[in-house]
């Protein structure tokens, strides 16, 4: 993002999956002391407001793998209006930086799409682009992602649930190598378990699976960059590659200011320093 002074600009960063405003604080003390201003946004269903199934804390876990949960009625639209209620508060400064990661890309877009006049460039870490195709499974399933991992860590049926649900609590050895390989491989070992118990276990269905549609006149019109996550496990670089251009390719006029950080798929985990300084390049 060159040219743009930090003391000028706002971040409005938006979590993933499972995620929440807490995964940026690191980045936002970094950020802070670059000069930049930046808020954290929790998507409905998510932080301190997330509901947990009821068997979650329970010994044993009764009913983790069919209690449908809480979050299944919550919508796209839902996550979006979320986005866009404090970019509306934030709109007084000169510069403002919408930021997504992973699957906070659909809600993000769709903010972006129906209010282009609240955002002046979109950051994509490592997250979901609808220009190509309108809908983050569309890509998570995609052959470019086929060596990425974390397959084995849904639970349930997803339909069934409302919701795709993980287990950062679990105490199988397995699920848990499998849950730091796929999102934290280079976070330290003795972090990995803070990090993890910060997690929700559920993502409302619609985030993944429902069509975002953009258009050139609203979406693309805002400049945007994507932050690509070399070592990426959870969406594959192959992956990331192709979101990239098959966005440009639909929205040739303004193509992405593309670029590389080392490491994973959560950089704000391991790295907040280097990722805020990318933010503000």
């Amino acid at each position: 993002m060159k040219n743009v002074s930090p003391t000028d600009t706002v971040f409005v960063l938006v979590h993933g999956a499972w995620h929440s405003s807490g995964q940026w604080a690191a980045t936002q003390r970094a950020l802070t002391g670059l000069g930049a201003t930046s808020v954290a946004v929790d998507l409905p269903g998510h932080g301190f407001e997330a509901p947990l199934p009821t068997g979650y804390l329970l010994p044993g876990q009764p009913g983790l793998l069919t209690e449908r949960s809480r979050l299944a009625p919550l919508t796209m639209d839902d996550c979006a209006e979320a986005v866009l209620s404090v970019l509306r508060q934030v709109r007084h400064h000169r510069t403002v930086v919408l930021v997504a990661h992973s699957a906070g890309g659909g809600p993000a877009s769709l903010a972006a799409e129906r209010a282009p006049e609240l955002v002046d460039r979109i950051v994509y870490l490592s997250a979901f682009v609808p220009g190509g195709r309108p809908r983050f499974f569309d890509y998570l399933g995609s052959p470019e992602n086929a060596t990425a991992l974390g397959r084995n860590l849904n639970l349930g049926d997803p339909e069934a649930l409302g919701a795709v649900r993980i287990n950062p609590l679990s105490t199988d050895p397995a699920y848990l190598d499998e849950l730091r390989e796929t999102h934290y491989h280079d976070t330290p070992p003795n972090r990995f378990d803070r990090w993890r118990s910060a997690l929700s276990p559920d993502l409302p269905l619609s985030i993944p699976t429902a069509p975002v549609t953009l258009t050139a006149a609203r979406w693309g019109r805002i400049p945007r960059t994507f932050l690509r996550c070399a070592e990426d496990r959870a969406l594959a670089p192959a992956a990331q590659d192709l979101m990239i251009a098959e966005a440009d390719q639909a929205f040739p006029g303004n193509p992405f200011t593309v670029h590389t950080l080392p490491g994973s798929h959560s950089p704000f985990a391991v790295r907040p320093v280097e990722l805020a300084a990318a933010l503000t390049w």
